[in-house]
């Protein structure tokens, strides 16, 4: 299942004895952890009938008493562990006796960011239901998300600003959230969320900011490069959604050459590539910049890189400043 049926589910009423959420993606974990709260205990005041607790230096044996405890004039309890990842191997075994056999009048809630898939726990935890994939979404996702939220608040969002607003925030999902806030309060309720909305609304700094980077790219010009990388950490951008966002990028600038390559205009183009109409004069310069076999290098060198950030002890922000090195080198 992933989180968001859960989280419709949920705010249905529905909740189970247990539930491990594990992912990157805090807004959908933070959504679930609220919806089945108020499933499971409702709106009352904290403190009677729930419980937060952090897998950092926590015992197996703390969360099977809460949970196993009865709850107080209501029909659940709800037990929340964060961070169960945190938790220390010599615990897990009594944490896994226990979701073989949960408290029936308890919602237990175990979040983690990742969690070994071959582990034991995560095992039980599939086998018996209770595992919810809360990852990033996909970039292709991002239109529908921004279209299902947009009406959840009244207003609706045409495919250009959609575009726009995914063009300025790529995958942040709590940004998105929070400009959506902005712009439906800003247009009213029943209207509609245009280009002009987006760009009077939602900052373009970190949009900007990568564009520069790639055309530094483009233009081989290392320099510009570092200067473009070291504004967005300045923004205190993670160097992993950078390059992610790079990858974006030069993702579109590939799919413009490939369109203007077929005889698309640069209109045509420019909406196949999936960024908005008012870039199709950017997406065919930067397209311009750039061959196939430089873009399929490119793409190696950052692909390189998201495993070596991921995987290595070397600093993300050096990892970073070494891929937009070799993407600047010059020409063979």
């Amino acid at each position: 299942m992933h989180i968001t049926e859960l989280i419709r589910e949920a705010r249905g009423g529905k909740y189970g004895t247990v539930h491990v959420l594990v992912g990157e993606e805090r807004l959908f974990i933070d959504r679930a952890v609220r919806a089945l709260r108020h499933a499971s205990v409702g709106e009352g005041p904290g403190g009677f009938n729930d419980e937060i607790l952090d897998g950092k230096g926590l015992t197996s044996r703390r969360v099977v008493e809460a949970a196993n405890t009865l709850p107080m004039m209501a029909r659940a309890r709800f037990i929340l562990v964060r961070r169960v990842d945190d938790l220390a191997v010599a615990e897990l075994d009594g944490l896994i006796a226990y979701l073989n056999a949960p408290c029936e009048s308890t919602c237990l809630v175990l979040t983690a960011e990742k969690v070994d898939g071959r582990s034991k726990l995560a095992g039980v935890a599939k086998k018996k239901g209770y595992w919810t994939d809360a990852g990033t979404l996909k970039p292709a996702d991002i239109r529908s998300f921004i279209a299902d939220e947009s009406k959840a608040r009244g207003v609706k969002v045409d495919g250009h600003a959609a575009a726009a607003l995914a063009d300025a925030l790529g995958t942040d999902l709590a940004a998105i959230d929070d400009a959506l806030e902005r712009l439906s309060l800003f247009v009213g309720k029943d209207a509609a969320i245009d280009v002009a909305a987006v760009e009077a609304c939602v900052t373009r700094i970190r949009v900007d900011s990568i564009w520069s980077l790639v055309d530094a790219v483009g233009m081989r010009d290392g320099r510009k490069a570092l200067i473009a990388a070291g504004s967005l950490l300045a923004d205190r951008e993670p160097p992993l959604r950078i390059l992610a966002m790079v990858t974006r990028q030069l993702r579109m600038v590939a799919r413009m050459r490939h369109g203007l390559e077929n005889g698309l205009s640069p209109e045509e183009a420019v909406r196949a590539a999936g960024a908005p109409p008012f870039k199709a004069r950017d997406m065919t310069t930067a397209a311009k910049r750039f061959n196939n076999p430089e873009l399929a290098a490119a793409f190696g060198i950052l692909a390189e890189t998201d495993i070596a950030m991921k995987g290595s002890r070397v600093p993300s922000e050096t990892l970073l400043e070494g891929a937009l090195l070799r993407l600047c080198a010059p020409r063979a």
